[in-house]
């Protein structure tokens, strides 16, 4: 990515200051979202270098990896999947449980959603603990995907979730970083 695309991903994220709780600065991509340049951008730097490699599908996290991940699908002609919050899906699902900062949350996705030995690309917003983002990749493993990548507009690398992604053997693909948080 260009230093100038860089530049105009960076100006078009919000940053709001003690949200949700005192001492976080929460990374807002609303404004990214509602910029068209910027979102071409984002989505352009996702899915350009796979352009070509014979992805299957895009599994994108509930609920910004939704708006990303189908952006992503379509411009890298690939088929999309949600993974969603328990309870969301109305057929056979595959379901993993996943540590919060506050207790326990659990995920799913339709278990024919992915077939075995596809390849697939993570998608969402923003790795930070990575929490999230590790039970999305069991998941996907779960069903015998092939995960070729887990992509993020951003990155918080002090918080450690691209080093718990790497450990799983998924390569991690950000945009921007924000160091220090």
């Amino acid at each position: 990515m260009t230093d100038s695309a860089e530049d105009r991903l960076l100006s078009s994220i919000r940053t709001i200051p003690d949200y949700p709780k005192p001492g976080v600065q929460f990374r807002d991509i609303t404004t990214l979202l509602g910029d068209a340049n910027a979102f071409a951008t984002a989505v352009e730097g996702l899915a350009q270098p796979f352009i070509g490699t014979g992805i299957d599908k895009i599994a994108g996290i509930e609920a910004r990896g939704f708006i990303l991940g189908g952006a992503v699908a379509h411009r890298l002609c690939a088929g999309f999947v949600p993974i969603r919050k328990r309870g969301k899906l109305p057929h056979d699902i595959v379901r993993v449980a996943y540590s919060l900062e506050y207790g326990l949350d659990e995920m799913e996705m339709h278990r024919d959603g992915v077939k075995p030995g596809e390849k697939v690309i993570l998608i969402d917003d923003l790795i930070a603990t990575g929490g999230t983002a590790e039970a999305a990749v069991k998941l996907l493993g779960q069903i015998g995907a092939d995960i070729v990548a887990a992509c993020f507009v951003i990155d918080l690398p002090d918080l450690g979730g691209r080093r718990k992604l790497e450990a799983l053997g998924v390569p991690v693909r950000t945009l921007i970083a924000f160091e220090g948080e």
